[in-house]
């Protein structure tokens, strides 16, 4: 779709998974198997047609930089637009907000030749079709459109939440608070035409106010014709690790895999060519999800295996997360808990979580 250019704008994410992003990002989080958190909204540009995408990373992104490469996976590694990592210019300046980093990379915006511009972030779990996003903007003659959700889960959390009349007219922007069943959470996603995003870019700047949603949008919802979009697809709200540890175990029902992975175009992710995962004569596998590269000579239930794993001989994986390269001993017992990239743990070692999942930092061995 050549009028519409993406941004994966990374700075206003939060570390709210705890162990999970002590040293990554959140859209570099590992995610059902084999993908990241980035790898949703990357494929769903892809999959909508856009092939102009920035991603505007700010911290903690020397994994992300090793898996996006040049976006050869997503078919962004060309000649002409592609996959763009704008990182801020000194790494060293304490970090603003974000329309300070868009404002560094403004030559960026103003090369590419898309009329629209969207905005999201990196670390939704979706696929969704933007250019639905773009015609619903067109057919509301809008010059801001704000993607929202409602939220459908019983705890309560803390977002960005919508007012929004029967037309869609967004009346006000909550901003940071606890919403509940019902309420109209914004999703960090923003469409507009790309010359009305550099002139608010601009004019805020030089105001000195740094972010994008609260100093540019929200006070100016009186000036300018803004509409929400309600995306009414598959998306987890996950904003602890007990809503990652649930949600990724969701995917173990057919239902959601489907929902998520197959009804609007593939999801890609980096390929590492690794053989298929070999079951050896004493395993047994339950209702689990078990990536290429793993073996398995143990016992898995109701599990999530990502590359590479092994499960050596009398080892029980009940109810866990065992993420690249983890190793469990012989005769290891391992429930309700979440293991962390190259995680070691010994024979006979026993690990249970309660209520809340257990998490193993990476390279810990145990």
């Amino acid at each position: 779709m050549d009028q519409l250019m993406g941004v994966i704008n990374l700075g206003n994410e939060k570390d709210l998974l705890e162990d999970l992003t002590k040293h990554r990002c959140a859209a570099s989080v590992p995610f059902g198997g084999r993908y990241r958190l980035i790898d949703f909204t990357l494929s769903s540009f892809v999959n909508s047609g856009v092939h102009n995408v920035g991603v505007f990373a700010t911290k903690k992104y020397r994994s992300l930089l090793d898996h996006l490469g040049s976006g050869k996976e997503w078919d962004l590694d060309r000649q002409k637009d592609g996959l763009f990592i704008l990182p801020p210019h000194d790494s060293n300046e304490a970090y603003k907000g974000d329309i300070q980093h868009f404002h560094e990379h403004l030559p960026y915006f103003e090369r590419s030749k898309e009329e629209y511009v969207l905005v999201t972030q990196g670390s939704t779990v979706w696929n969704i079709d933007f250019r639905h996003a773009l015609e619903e903007h067109k057919e509301q003659n809008a010059d801001i459109t704000l993607v929202y959700k409602d939220y459908t889960q019983e705890e309560t959390a803390v977002y960005h939440a919508l007012d929004v009349d029967e037309s869609e007219r967004v009346q006000n922007i909550h901003l940071d608070q606890t919403v509940k069943q019902g309420d109209n959470v914004f999703l960090h996603t923003y469409l507009m035409k790309k010359s009305l995003f550099i002139e608010l870019m601009k004019e805020t700047f030089e105001q000195g106010k740094y972010d994008f949603v609260t100093d540019a949008i929200r006070a100016n919802l009186s000036r300018y014709n803004v509409r929400g979009f309600h995306f009414k697809g598959y998306m987890p709200f996950i904003y602890s690790v007990d809503s990652f540890y649930k949600h990724s175990m969701d995917l173990l029902d057919a239902n959601v895999l489907q929902q998520l992975f197959y009804n609007r175009g593939f999801i890609y992710t980096k390929v590492k060519h690794e053989p298929p995962a070999k079951y050896l004569k004493d395993s047994k596998v339950v209702n689990s999800l078990i990536a290429n590269g793993c073996m398995i000579e143990g016992k898995v239930e109701n599990s999530i295996l990502f590359r590479g794993v092994k499960v050596h001989k009398g080892a029980v994986v009940r109810n866990s997360i065992i993420m690249q390269k983890g190793e469990i001993g012989e005769g290891a017992v391992l429930e309700n808990v979440i293991l962390d990239k190259d995680v070691k743990i010994a024979r006979e070692r026993i690990l249970k979580g309660e209520e809340t999942p257990t998490v193993i930092a990476k390279s810990s061995h145990l």
